[in-house]
């Protein structure tokens, strides 16, 4: 049965820069980049590519050791370039300079019977051999999901609530046939439920609210509404021993597209958002694209910082760094590189504060939009209990206590307290609120990795 959830806790950071409903002509990038870095828990990744290799869009660059069977390819055709490595021989990045028109590896194709009456076996397949399969994240952990397992449901989320996010319905207009091919593939992977979440009392995008064979269930709050994580735990949460996938709508057509079109189509559309951008809007481009051309001439000065992603969760990347792999956006903004003395103390209506103390009286203009910098304006101390952090954390658990657990290595008081249901991206609203200035998601992900591999 579909749920209506409510949700009272959260926080919306209400940003300058949002990205305008329209397609910005910037020019294409040159190169393209699969980063080991942007895939959780690839342990040993092997590349099956060579300086000067010629590559199609689908071709397959790496593999983890620990999955073999999942191929990660390249997301256009050209010449491998650069396989880029750090210390200790560490893979960075395998960057393919693009040809102007991209060829495509061609993979089985399905017609939309041969879709329904496919076995597991042969999704599978298809999924892994072309490159569709790390679009599928597991939890408990936030990794690519195993091939082997069987979740107990599929979630997607169909609205974003980060900071500047784009707006999902338009970055996959005319997707349709695509999504409702990748909803028919995923219901062959699970003997559950395939749960496609929405906001409540909005306009949603025909593409969502005509797709069949779903369970379709209505959020409303603020961030973190959108997060699956969050939806999941008031829909299906996830215990001790469960296991459930989830995955992007862009996710879910690229997987439509490989089966309907045979090709793995890595083009994307993306959002170029944050206050010190001159021109915002969406782009078209494909995956692992160097931002260089959407930056060169378009900062408001020259001190800025580019993200890979939101704000709470993206990467910080150089002006000539590489869209991640699971990233719909950019953010430029100013660089917070500074000292200000006593200023957090100081009266002002111009900083976003979620706390209604210090002389930040941000709180008297719920609708404003705010141009913030990078600057975290202290450093990190002892934790300050004030119950900040579970009134923007709409789940049922501690994370303040969590996250002392964590640190503690205290594994029975981690199961306890919820670590099987979040990954970083659930509490990263956390260390924006957080007055002690503490690494969330980097103490999140080090006791995931604790309970991981214990």
């Amino acid at each position: 049965m579909s749920k209506i959830v409510k949700l009272k806790k959260g926080f919306d950071i209400k940003l300058v820069g949002k990205a305008e409903k329209q397609l910005v002509d910037f020019q294409q990038a040159q190169t393209f980049a699969v980063k080991p870095t942007d895939f959780i828990g690839m342990g040993r990744p092997k590349v099956l590519v060579a300086e000067g290799d010629l590559v199609k869009a689908g071709t397959p660059i790496l593999f983890d050791r620990k999955s073999e069977k999942v191929m990660y390819v390249s997301p256009v055709s050209g010449e491998v370039v650069e396989i880029k490595r750090g210390e200790k021989r560490k893979l960075l990045e395998i960057k393919i300079l693009a040809d102007s028109q991209i060829a495509y590896e061609q993979f089985n194709k399905f017609s939309d019977a041969d879709i329904l009456s496919a076995s597991r076996g042969q999704i599978v397949e298809q999924l892994t051999k072309g490159g569709a399969w790390p679009q599928l994240i597991q939890r408990p952990y936030g990794i690519v999901a195993d091939p082997a397992d069987e979740p107990k449901a599929i979630f997607i989320s169909g609205f974003d609530t980060h900071p500047l996010a784009p707006d999902l319905g338009f970055t996959l207009q005319g997707q349709e046939r695509f999504f409702q091919a990748g909803i028919d593939i995923l219901k062959k992977l699970t003997s559950g439920k395939v749960h496609l979440n929405l906001k409540d009392a909005a306009e949603n995008a025909p593409l969502f609210t005509n797709a069949k064979g779903v369970q379709i269930n209505k959020f409303s709050g603020a961030h973190p509404a959108g997060n699956v994580g969050v939806q999941i735990h008031h829909i299906d949460p996830i215990n001790k021993g469960d296991i459930a996938w989830t995955i992007t709508p862009y996710g879910v057509s690229q997987i439509g597209k490989l089966f309907l079109e045979g090709v793995f189509d890595a083009s994307k559309i993306i959002a170029v958002t944050g206050s010190e951008a001159k021109r915002t809007g969406y782009v078209k481009t494909y995956s692992g694209a160097c931002v260089d051309k959407l930056v060169a001439g378009n900062t408001q000065s020259d001190n800025v910082r580019v993200v890979s992603g939101n704000v709470l969760t993206g990467e910080k990347i150089l002006r000539d760094g590489y869209l991640g792999y699971y990233h719909n956006q950019i953010t430029i903004l100013p660089e917070g590189d500074y000292f200000e003395f006593m200023g957090w103390a100081k009266p002002t209506a111009d900083k976003l504060s979620y706390h209604r103390a210090l002389g930040l009286f941000s709180f008297l203009s719920p609708n404003k939009e705010f141009a913030l910098d990078t600057n975290t304006r202290g450093e990190e101390r002892a934790f300050v209990q004030t119950g900040i952090f579970e009134s923007v954390t709409p789940m049922d658990i501690y994370p303040v206590y969590l996250l002392k657990a964590i640190m503690a290595e205290d594994y029975d008081e981690m199961e306890e307290l919820g670590i099987f249901e979040v990954i970083e991206e659930d509490l990263a609203l956390c260390e924006f609120v957080d007055v002690s200035k503490h690494p969330v998601q980097q103490i999140l992900r080090k006791g995931i990795e604790l309970i991981q591999y214990s």
